[in-house]
């Protein structure tokens, strides 16, 4: 069988498709791996790239990561099973006092299609939780706000990872309408996602 398909229906957002792609794929006795990489991951990339080049806008993106959520959800139970690689652990979530979460879950469904594993800590998301999710390993911390009144609380949550002793364990990735490079320098997060294409690679370069 030929992955190209399943690449297609995911750039395409086809989830009907997607979904019985993935299933003939395991079905033909395809590394579950191997689908997981040259077909959803692979797809996102190239969604990622057309978004970057202003081929695709937001809308897009979000109807083909859906699309890869849907096979994601199929082939999960044989990844868990496999020898399947994780590129990193993320934990996300929209800051203690801002309740907006529509660039936080196309970030988190990016970086699924990414290959990483997702905690999605939801909105008005506080400190101790962005610290214990840390302890339980997640590598990367990605604070969202849309609200420049909530930017503050990025400033503390990175201050809380200091003081439980993770501020050299844990990445911390930062984002949303009123963010810029220059805060994220500011207030020492270790990177800046202008957007979810961006957050992804930034993600990646973290946990190279």
């Amino acid at each position: 069988m030929d992955l190209k398909q399943l690449y297609l229906h995911v750039i395409d957002g086809n989830v009907s498709n997607v979904e019985i792609s993935v299933q003939s794929a395991l079905e033909a006795n395809i590394d579950s791996n191997t689908i997981l990489n040259e077909g959803l991951i692979a797809a996102m990339d190239e969604v990622g790239r057309r978004f970057e080049e202003g081929d695709f806008y937001i809308p897009e993106m979000l109807i083909a990561a859906r699309a890869m959520q849907a096979g994601l959800r199929i082939l999960k139970p044989h990844l868990i099973g496999g020898e399947s690689k994780i590129t990193g652990k993320v934990a996300i979530g929209t800051v203690k006092g801002d309740l907006h979460d529509i660039g936080k879950n196309l970030v988190a469904m990016m970086l699924e299609g990414a290959g990483f594993e997702v905690l999605d800590l939801g909105v008005d998301v506080t400190s101790d939780a962005f610290v214990e999710a840390a302890l339980e390993g997640s590598q990367i911390i990605c604070m969202s706000a849309l609200l420049t009144t909530t930017m503050s609380n990025m400033s503390t949550t990175i201050d809380a990872l200091k003081t439980a002793g993770l501020g050299d364990k844990v990445k911390v990735m930062i984002g949303g309408a009123p963010i810029t490079q220059d805060y994220a320098n500011q207030i020492g997060a270790d990177g800046f996602g202008a957007d979810a294409s961006s957050a992804v690679r930034v993600a990646r370069k973290l946990t190279r």
